[in-house]
Formats: C-alpha cells, structure tokens, sequence
C-alpha cells in the first residue's frame, strides 16, 4: 500500500520553526505540542533546521499523502510552507488546507484573518477546520543574473520597505529582535536611503514613472508588525492592491508615522493606489523585494494574481 493511503485525512502536518520569533518557536512548541494533544489532535511534526527548509520538507511529504498542514512559526515560515505547497505536484493545490499557531516577530497575516495569538485559542481554532479560501500572488524577480519565481499570501514591499526588512532580517539571523525591531530601522535607515527611479504598469498601462520611496503589493492588508500599509486589499477579490509612497522629504515619514498603523497613509499627497491582476515594475537602478518579510533579489518584477487559490484556517469573527 503506497503511504499516502495510510495517513489519515484529518490528520495535520506540523511544522515547526524553532528560530521564529527570535527562537520564540523553540520555546513554545512544547507546550504547544501539549495543547495539540490535549485537544486530541491527530498530529505529525517536523522541525526546520535552515531557511527554506520548510519548502523542502512541505512538498516531500505532500507527496506522501499529507493535505492538512499547520505552522507553528510567524510569516516567514508561513511563506517558505506556501512555496512549497505551490511548487508540489502530487496533488491539485485545492486539496490542501493551511493552518497556523503564531510565534513570529510580526504574525502579519493572522492580524488579517483574526487568527489568535495565544497558543490556546490558535489550537482551538485549527480543531474548528473553519475555512476561507484566499488568493496568492506570484513574483518573478531577479538575483545574481538568474530569474526567479515566489509565491505570496500577504504583502510584498519594495524600495524602503524592502531595505528595513533586509536589516530586520540581518538582526534575527544573529538572535537579536523583537515586535518593535521593524520599527526602529523604519527610522535609522532613513538617511542611507536613495530615492529609485520607476516604471510602474498596471494590467499593461503605464500607472506611474518617476522617483519612489516605497511600495507595497498586497493580499492582505497588514505589514511590519501591524502597520496597514494596504488598506484596500481584500484576499478574495482576484486583484492586488498597490500602495505608492513617491518622492517626498523624508522628514514626512517620521511626521506621519502613525499613519502607517490606521491606514490613513493612503490619503497623504505623496501615496498613489492602484489595483491589478498584473503589475510589472522596471527600473534604472536596482529596487529590491521582500514578500510575506522574506528578503528575496531585485528588478525587474513581474507580479500576477492567482484568485482563491488557497483554502486556509480562519476565525469567524473575520470581516473585511
């Protein structure tokens, strides 16, 4: 009998970053494991030893027979489980069902779906298998002369959005971090930071060209530990939305800060938004990218909707 017939089709996949949240998640999944068996979750778990691991270990055992996957980490292991869900080809990706427990620095996309942030109530809600199917984007960008492919589930940020999150990154590599990190580097890097020039197309018209200081692609609405950079997105309605900050003094980021959390950014002179199926940037100079906080390479960039295409665990409390 081949192995995917001899797992049961309730029982989750469970994989565990042990470094999210500063190591938040090592900490954690004990008692976390605890909780899940309380509950009388069937479970089998997995732990991620390196970046990107989790793709590797995703789609090895979806070809094992695996469609009901859970991650106990934050939005960077959420991705990298994406990928690997995307970037399988045992079976359609409509089989698969995509849970979280949070333990990341930021847990961006749980803000979006009402997900709990104790461990509790997150196992509760996995047990309910509550479902809401969302919609993904895909990014090709490039590296090093070579072209890539990524999958995301809640926001993609480029220019200054790109560089603080590279240098967040950078600083959990090493141990060091926490909720507030994001947000300091939103206001020590500002002064290193050069202006990019950009061709932004909108479903094949040309939206904006000129000197930008940000931008954020998103599915979802929030980013960088809460901040509603992408008011508009809804994760179901086929279509990105796009959030523009222009050229302007950079004195005015520190001046409208609070904007970045209420969503009022997008009401500011120098914020365009637009919305898409297909989104193509080009630039003189190099902008880079991050997606769902996972530092990734540079222009060009080709982004592309792919609508409900990604059942995931959900609070009923959800409302856009």
């Amino acid at each position: 009998m081949e192995e995917s017939l001899r797992i049961p089709a309730d029982r989750w996949l469970v994989i565990v970053n042990p470094n999210a949240g500063v190591k938040k998640g090592a900490k954690a999944w004990p008692k976390i494991l605890e909780i899940i068996r309380g509950e009388g979750i069937d479970q089998h778990h997995l732990l991620t030893k390196h970046k990107d691991h989790a793709i590797h270990l995703v789609r090895k055992s979806i070809e094992e027979g695996y469609r009901s996957i859970v991650v106990v980490g934050g939005d960077g292991t959420l991705n990298e489980v994406l990928n690997g869900i995307f970037l399988q080809q045992a079976c359609p990706v409509s089989e698969i069902t995509l849970g979280i427990i949070p333990v990341g620095t930021g847990n961006d996309w749980c803000r979006m779906f009402s997900v709990p942030f104790d461990h509790e109530g997150a196992v509760k809600l996995l047990k309910k298998r509550q479902t809401f199917i969302q919609d993904i984007g895909k990014v090709t960008y490039h590296k090093k002369g070579q072209t890539f492919e990524r999958y995301f589930m809640n926001v993609a940020g480029m220019g200054y959005d790109a560089l603080v999150a590279k240098k967040t990154n950078l600083l959990k590599e090493k141990g060091y971090g926490g909720p507030l990190t994001y947000f300091w580097f939103v206001f020590a890097s500002l002064f290193q930071y050069r202006f990019m020039d950009a061709v932004i197309e909108v479903d094949g018209e040309t939206a904006f060209k000129g000197e930008i200081f940000s931008m954020n692609i998103g599915i979802c609405k929030y980013n960088g530990g809460g901040m509603m950079q992408v008011p508009f997105a809804i994760p179901d309605d086929g279509l990105m939305d796009v959030t523009l900050i222009k050229k302007a003094p950079k004195w005015m980021v520190i001046r409208h800060a609070s904007k970045l959390y209420n969503g009022t950014l997008v009401h500011l002179p120098m914020v365009e938004t637009y919305q898409g199926k297909t989104i193509r940037i080009r630039s003189t100079g190099t902008i880079y990218l991050e997606t769902d906080g996972e530092s990734l390479g540079h222009t060009p960039f080709t982004f592309e909707i792919l609508p409900k295409a990604l059942k995931v665990v959900t609070s009923e409390l959800v409302n856009w």
